[in-house]
């Protein structure tokens, strides 16, 4: 059995079963019993959870998609990072993703391409607003729910934007849908989520993605060198505006693309009101890497026979006809009539031919002669600029490389080099550099190289820090926690978080956790305490009913100081008779709540014995009880107890907190008190003439 499911996580979330499983994580439905609803939660892989860099990309997937708040992109209503669990609640999608739909249906039609585009592209829109670029659009990540609505998903490699984002180590994202720059590790920006989204839209109309191979490395060459066939070469009735659109969002170039999803989404809406339209895209459809390969297009019986018996392939299909080119070569008979005349035509017809060909041979050999003159002519022409330096322009755009090695890199040095594009390799630790000293280049100072190229540099970081492991600060005061960490060469940054164990402004624990292997430098963060979250609620109405219930109310509700007693009364055993806060008032979760329930000692009225003269009824006197404090007017209603015969009734004032009567008896008598028709509590009132006395 799984290890989550069953427990419950920051002392609210029930893990209930298991939903789906990714690459980092696994995605659990479970229920909020604070707000009682039902979620689903991202929890981080115990392999992954231990590696800094995946839990820190993890941290990001919240912390991005919590900027973000649209239909079209699920919800996040939580994130939480500790020891036991790395997790992000989210939304529960009721629906399947876009990957199994079409599984299902195949090959959609262009009006269902169209319908989930706009949507995935608004989402996009809303996103890149925010600087936030998803990275990994694809049909695994995209919900359909059953309303026909779409919702991207699953941020789990996004970035916030940034120029200088240039990636180095390695491509992210699924291999089918990357673009190009993402395959070559390059800059990334939200023209390669568009080109993503042109992919899967391709994929929705030809029922397969543009490429395809044996392996993720020959995907993502093909990615590179683009080449893709038109869809429409497997699906001939997409209509040509929306092939424009997609082949457009696919461009190899990122320059060729669409600059952003509200311009794409502008042609999908223009394409909407008009399915005929055919776009004004300069080299789209001519693209030469994008002519229709015939290989992978497949043939019928007859032209597989033909190429069997020939070795070459028959005419591709017709992409404005559909019909195959073909050639007769049959001749109508002749008469030997018929044949003699041709003949003569035919001889008289070589004969000029062959003075024509004469003519023709003169003339070629004087344009020989002229042509061979004037090449001389160039070409003494040509070397005569070349040593005379006119056609030396190229030297004069070449300019020598500047020794970097041994400099510090700044902004200053990429401003001293305009000439230059200097550019970043990983940085290296060095026990002989100091930290920013350049310590390699490429090319190498002192060579020539055209203007604008680039300079490779790689910059040290310093000599390696040592590794430690972090004291343990929680409990501390996280003013003092904060100066010590800073003196010992790290950089802390404070974040708050509600405790009910530690008081406002101690440390509840740090990240990484004590005892890690940390170093100079490093980033601790510090959650100090709020002191206990408040949450209020308003009290539910638990007199009248059954004990185990009560309880069961009062843990959904939150309540976690509930004080259950009991007490004599005339109720039903285990029937609540009394708690200490009025209903519909609002309370903090944690005050502590008293509720009494009957224990069943005093269940029956004893039967009142005929007065004696040591007995006689007492004169009535004046009792005063203690009832429930409310804000509105309400009735009270005394019974004889064990009986709803009402002995007389009451309005009580709003804010009161006692109420006068005046009541005549003798011996214990026991009156039961309701509020509004409903059962409140049990009173005793002892009328012995020596002591009256009466419990408030």
């Amino acid at each position: 059995m799984d290890q989550y499911i069953g427990r419950l996580l920051d002392g609210r979330y029930e893990i209930l079963e298991i939903i789906g499983t990714g690459g980092m994580a696994v995605v659990y439905k479970a229920r909020c019993h604070r707000l009682n609803r039902l979620v689903a939660i991202k929890i981080l892989k115990d392999e992954f959870a231990r590696d800094e860099e995946f839990r820190r990309r993890f941290r990001a997937e919240g912390e991005a998609v919590a900027m973000l708040s649209h239909p079209n992109i699920v919800q996040v209503y939580d994130v939480s990072t500790s020891d036991s669990a790395n997790f992000i609640v989210m939304e529960l999608i009721d629906g399947i993703s876009l990957k199994e739909y079409m599984e299902k249906k195949g090959v959609l039609n262009w009006k269902e391409t169209l319908h989930f585009s706009l949507q995935i592209a608004k989402g996009l829109e809303h996103a890149h607003s925010r600087g936030i670029i998803h990275r990994d659009i694809k049909p695994h990540n995209i919900m359909v729910l059953k309303n026909g609505s779409v919702k991207v998903m699953d941020f789990g490699i996004a970035r916030v934007m940034n120029k200088s984002n240039t990636l180095t180590k390695e491509a992210l994202g699924s291999v089918h849908y990357i673009s190009p720059e993402q395959a070559k590790g390059g800059h990334t920006d939200n023209r390669s989520d568009l080109y993503s989204l042109g992919v899967v839209m391709y994929e929705m109309m030809a029922g397969r993605p543009p490429y395809d191979g044996e392996s993720a490395v020959s995907v993502a060459i093909q990615h590179i060198n683009g080449g893709a066939p038109l869809p429409s070469a497997y699906n001939p009735n997409i209509p040509t505006g929306l092939e424009q659109i997609i082949m457009k969002a696919m461009a190899l170039e990122v320059r060729d693309r669409y600059v952003s999803a509200t311009e794409m989404l502008q042609d999908m809406e223009e394409f909407r009101k008009n399915p005929a339209i055919v776009f004004d895209y300069h080299s789209l459809l001519d693209d030469a890497t994008r002519k229709i390969p015939t290989a992978g297009i497949s043939m019928t019986t007859a032209e597989k026979k033909v190429q069997a018996r020939t070795g070459e392939r028959p005419s591709p299909v017709s992409q404005q006809t559909g019909q195959r080119r073909t050639a007769t070569s049959a001749r109508p008979a002749t008469t030997q009539r018929d044949s003699e005349i041709v003949s003569r035509v035919q001889q008289r017809h070589r004969q000029e031919q062959k003075k024509k060909d004469n003519e023709r041979s003169r003339v070629a050999t004087t344009a020989i002669v002229i042509c061979s003159a004037v090449a001389v002519f160039a070409i003494i022409v040509f070397l005569l600029a070349l040593f005379s330096g006119a056609l030396l322009d190229q030297e004069k755009d070449t300019v020598e490389v500047p020794y970097l090695v041994g400099g510090l890199y700044s902004e200053a040095l990429v401003e001293a080099h305009p000439d230059f594009n200097i550019r970043l390799r990983p940085q290296q630790y060095s026990e002989t550099h100091p930290k920013d000293e350049i310590i390699d280049q490429q090319p190498a100072g002192g060579s020539k190289v055209q203007r604008g190229s680039d300079i490779w540099i790689t910059v040290s970081m310093g000599p390696e820090p040592e590794v430690r492991k972090l004291d343990n600060f929680v409990g501390a005061d996280a003013e003092e926690a904060y100066k010590l960490l800073e003196s010992q060469g790290f950089k802390p940054l404070k974040k708050k978080e509600a405790s009910y164990v530690y008081e406002e402004g101690v440390v509840t624990r740090t990240d990484p956790a004590a005892d890690s292997e940390v170093t100079e430098g490093q980033t601790i963060y510090i959650y100090v305490s709020t002191g206990p979250e408040v949450v209020e609620v308003s009290m539910p109405n638990v007199v009248g009913l059954e004990l185990s219930r009560a309880k069961e109310l009062m843990t959904q509700m939150g309540f976690t100081n509930v004080r259950y007693e009991p007490t004599e009364s005339s109720r039903p055993e285990n029937e609540v008779v009394y708690q200490s806060v009025t209903k519909n008032e609002t309370v903090d979760v944690s005050t502590e709540v008293i509720v009494q329930y009957s224990s069943g000692v005093a269940e029956t009225v004893p039967e009142q014995p005929a007065a004696t003269e040591s007995e006689a009824t007492v004169p009535p006197f004046s009792v005063s009880w203690v009832v429930p404090e409310s804000d509105v007017e309400y009735r009270l209603d005394v019974c004889l107890g064990g009986t709803k015969e009402v002995l007389f009734s009451k309005m009580i004032q709003p804010g009161a907190k006692t109420v006068l009567l005046d009541l005549s008896g003798s011996g214990v008598v026991y009156y039961d008190l309701y509020i509004d028709g409903e059962f409140a509590e049990t009173k005793t009132v002892d009328f012995t003439p020596k002591t009256v006395e009466s419990d408030s």
